[in-house]
C-alpha cells in the first residue's frame, strides 16, 4: 500500500518496487477494471429495461459506490499506523491535491450524465462500441498533456478502433428500439461519444495529478483521491438529481419494476458498487502503468460487454456491429504486439551496450609486439 511515485516517475518503473508486487498491484487494478468495465453498463441497462427511466439517478449510480473506497482505505491506515504509531493520518491528501480532485469529479459527473442518457436510448452492444472511441483521445489527449510517446503499432491500434466505432453511423434504422425515433437514436449516439471525448480527456488529466502532485504518491493516496474524485461526480448528479426530483420518484419505480420491488433497490446497490470497481480499477491502473494502458484496458473489454448483452438481453448483433468488433480487435492486437516488440527491443539495448564496450576497450588497448 505504500509503493511511492519519486521524482515524477511512474510507480511500475520505481526501483525499490518489486517485481511481485508491481505484477500484482497491477493485476488487482485489471481485475478490478474488468468487472466494472463489463457489469457496470450491464447492469445499468438492466435497470432500463426493467422499468427505470431516471438519466440523472443512472448517472449518480455510477459513482455513488465511493463509501466502498473507505474500508481499503481503513486497512491501509491500521498497516500503516502499526509501523509509525499513533501519530498517523488517516488521510493524507493535501488541500492543492483535494481541489484538483474536485474539477476531475466534477468533470466525470458531467460524463456520467452524457453516458447515461446514450446508454438509455442505444443497445449496450452499440453503446460500448462507440465508447471503444474513447481510446483515440485518451491517446490524443495522452500526447497532448503528458507526452505519451506512440509506435506505428499504437497509431495503427487508435486508427482501427476509431474506423470501427465510425462504422455504427451508418447503423439505426435497424438497431433502435421499436418506440424509439432516428432523432432519439442519433442523440443517444452522439451523447455517448461525447462522453467516451471527454473520458478520454479525464485518464490522462488524472496522470498529469499525479506527475504534477506536490507530494508523494501511493496507492492509499490513488485511493483517497478516487474516493474525492467519486464524491464530487456524486455530488454533481445529486443537484441534477433534486432538480430533475429523482428522489421522489425512486419509489413509484420501484413498485413499477418488472423484477419487483426489493430486486430493484438490489440491482442500484449493485451497479453501484461494480461502477466504483471500474474508477477504482481505472485510477489504479494509472498509477501502475499509463492512461493509455488504462485506456487500452477499457476498450479491450468491448468483447466482453458484447457477449454478454446478447446472452443476457438478447440483442441483435448485425453485420455492422460485426465489421466494428472485427476492426476493434484488430486494434486490440496491434497494440500489445507493438507493446510486445518495444518491450523486447528495450531488453536488448542493455545487452547491445555491453557488447559495444567490451569492443570499444578491446580497440582501445596496445597491442604487444614481438
Amino acid at each position: 500500500m505504500e509503493t511511492q511515485i519519486t521524482n515524477n516517475r511512474l510507480p511500475y518503473k520505481e526501483e525499490n518496487m518489486s517485481k511481485t508486487m508491481k505484477k500484482a498491484l497491477l493485476l488487482l487494478n485489471c481485475t478490478l477494471l474488468a468487472l466494472g468495465g463489463s457489469g457496470g453498463p450491464i447492469l445499468l441497462r438492466l435497470y432500463f429495461l426493467k422499468g427505470g427511466k431516471r438519466i440523472w439517478l443512472s448517472s449518480f449510480l455510477e459513482t455513488a459506490g465511493w463509501p466502498f473506497v473507505i474500508f481499503p482505505i481503513l486497512v491501509s491506515y491500521i498497516h500503516r499506523r502499526s509501523k509509525k504509531g499513533p501519530s498517523t493520518k488517516l488521510f493524507s491528501i493535501k488541500p492543492i491535491l483535494f481541489f484538483a480532485c474536485a474539477v476531475i469529479g466534477i468533470l466525470t459527473g458531467f460524463d456520467d450524465y452524457l453516458y447515461a442518457f446514450g446508454v438509455a436510448r442505444l443497445p449496450i452492444s452499440t453503446s460500448a462500441l462507440i465508447i471503444a472511441t474513447q481510446l483515440a483521445f485518451t491517446a490524443g489527449f495522452a500526447f497532448l498533456l503528458v507526452k505519451q510517446k506512440f509506435t506505428a503499432f499504437t497509431v495503427n491500434s487508435v486508427f482501427l478502433l476509431t474506423v470501427g466505432s465510425v462504422v455504427l453511423a451508418f447503423h439505426s434504422s435497424t438497431d433502435k428500439a421499436a418506440h424509439e425515433s432516428n432523432r432519439q437514436y442519433y442523440i443517444g449516439f452522439f451523447m455517448t461519444l461525447a462522453a467516451s471525448a471527454l473520458y478520454g480527456f479525464v485518464l490522462p488529466l488524472i496522470e498529469l495529478t499525479y506527475r504534477k502532485a506536490k507530494q508523494a504518491i501511493t496507492y492509499t493516496l490513488v485511493m483517497e483521491m478516487q474516493m474525492v474524485i467519486s464524491f464530487f461526480a456524486t455530488a454533481f448528479c445529486t443537484i441534477g438529481m433534486l432538480l430533475n426530483h429523482d428522489f421522489a420518484a425512486i419509489q413509484r419505480e420501484a413498485r413499477e419494476n418488472e423484477l419487483g420491488q426489493a430486486t430493484y433497490y438490489v440491482i442500484l446497490a449493485v451497479t453501484a458498487m461494480f461502477w466504483q470497481f471500474f474508477f477504482l480499477g481505472a485510477v489504479g491502473v494509472i498509477f501502475c502503468a499509463s492512461s493509455l494502458l488504462s485506456g487500452i484496458i477499457i476498450a479491450t473489454l468491448l468483447p466482453v460487454t458484447e457477449s454478454l448483452a446478447v446472452l443476457f438481453y438478447h440483442e441483435s448483433f448485425q453485420v455492422e456491429k460485426g465489421v466494428s468488433l472485427v476492426l476493434s480487435l484488430w486494434g486490440f492486437v496491434s497494440y500489445f504486439y507493438g507493446e510486445l516488440q518495444e518491450t523486447k527491443k528495450k531488453n536488448q539495448e542493455p545487452v547491445l551496450e555491453l557488447s559495444q564496450s567490451q569492443s570499444q576497450l578491446q580497440n582501445d588497448s596496445p597491442v604487444e609486439s614481438d
